[in-house]
């Protein structure tokens, strides 16, 4: 029996792959091309935490946990050939498909990047689900993460799910349509159009994880040893504006904030995250039923000011000066729009949020005060324009 974690070296797919290893016999296979490394290393940037290689993470686990339940797997999931040799020698009741280029900058660079984002990204999940339809695999869960992205900002609630539409006094329910803001967000909602195919089509049981703005940089396994670090992005392209306003912080600029900055944003911890995911992973084959189900995998929405002000607060723990400044948006954006967002299901999944916004923001500075250095050479990849003037 295996549990297959696609995007294993990423940010959310190895403390993911930790974290399912920790909790079962089965054998954790992880699988990467290491694109993401690549990726950031084209923008300028780097990890601000150093990212040991595959085998001596492998190692670290096996001396530090004791989890000798992982295995390693170069491959590109574009290749349907490298996706079929996977499944064919590994059997994976199920998959955790956390693989993407998951930056919305990097896919709005230039058409070439757009390109590359749609290809990569819808090619590699075609290639899972047609790879478990035509290798007699139909019994094995997919849980991928999608994201929040996928809903836009509505002037309603956003459901876990589907949604009702009403038309000339009619009402059905109908998947919630996509709404997506960039070239990378729109992988996710045609993703989340093909999850649902398949499972109509083939009866793939399916978990369509729709993942909000991730923060923090530990999980209970990764903090035991620097070797079990996961990647922790800073820069435009690719950290979340939390841990770029936390860069700022350490570099000793002020946190920027566009316009008022009242709009509300979904969060969820890296802590959080690694929980839902392990536990969906871990549900029983023999009970899970061939369920297409929809998780809103959001613990904290928050106004961009109000986390900034948060983080500003922690920083001066850290003896950084912490100070909010509001400047001119240059966005055509709802600087006042409350988000809300129902997450039932999903805080029903983990049975409570295990990590605040201030505890994970507060991981965040111990990190990155150890490695400042990394941080202030590479401030030209994070400083908005407004500051470089």
């Amino acid at each position: 029996m295996s549990i297959l974690v696609t995007g294993g070296d990423g940010y959310i797919g190895w403390p993911t792959a930790l974290r399912i290893a920790s909790r079962t016999d089965d054998r954790v296979v992880l699988v990467d091309n290491f694109g993401r490394r690549e990726w950031v290393s084209s923008v300028g940037s780097k990890s601000a935490t150093p990212i040991a290689d595959m085998d001596e993470r492998i190692d670290a686990a096996s001396e530090v946990h004791g989890l000798d339940n992982l295995s390693f797997v170069e491959g590109d999931l574009v290749d349907r050939a490298v996706v079929d040799r996977i499944l064919q020698v590994h059997e994976p009741h199920t998959v955790v498909h956390t693989a993407a280029q998951p930056s919305a900058p990097y896919s709005q660079i230039n058409g070439e990047r757009a390109n590359f984002t749609q290809h990569n990204n819808l090619q590699a999940t075609r290639n899972l689900v047609w790879g478990l339809k035509e290798n007699d695999m139909t019994d094995t869960h997919l849980v991928e993460t999608t994201t929040t992205g996928v809903y836009g900002a509505p002037s309603f609630p956003i459901p876990e799910g589907d949604a009702t539409m009403e038309n000339m006094g009619e009402s059905d329910t109908v998947p919630y349509p996509a709404m997506a803001g960039s070239w990378y967000h729109l992988t996710k909602s045609h993703d989340a159009a093909n999850l649902r195919l398949a499972h109509k089509q083939f009866d793939i049981p399916v978990s369509d994880v729709r993942t909000a703005i991730v923060y923090g940089t530990e999980t209970e396994e990764t903090r035991e040893d620097d070797r079990l670090k996961t990647r922790f992005d800073f820069d435009y392209y690719f950290g979340v504006v939390a841990h770029r306003f936390a860069a700022q912080a350490v570099a000793g600029y002020p946190l920027t904030v566009y316009g008022k900055g009242e709009q509300r944003k979904p969060f969820v911890s890296l802590e959080d995250t690694v929980e839902g995911l392990a536990r969906l992973a871990l549900a029983d084959p023999d009970e899970r039923e061939h369920d297409h189900e929809v998780y809103n995998q959001v613990t904290d929405p928050i106004s961009i000011v109000g986390m900034a002000e948060t983080i500003a607060e922690v920083a001066r723990e850290f003896d950084y000066d912490g100070e909010v400044m509001h400047v001119e948006n240059p966005r055509d954006e709802d600087e006042t729009h409350q988000m809300e967002i129902v997450n039932d299901r999903y805080m029903s999944l983990i049975g409570e949020q295990r990590t605040t916004f201030e505890e994970g923001i507060r991981d965040v500075f111990e990190t990155l005060s150890q490695y400042e250095n990394t941080i202030v050479t590479h401030e030209d990849r994070f400083l908005p324009s407004v500051l470089e003037e």
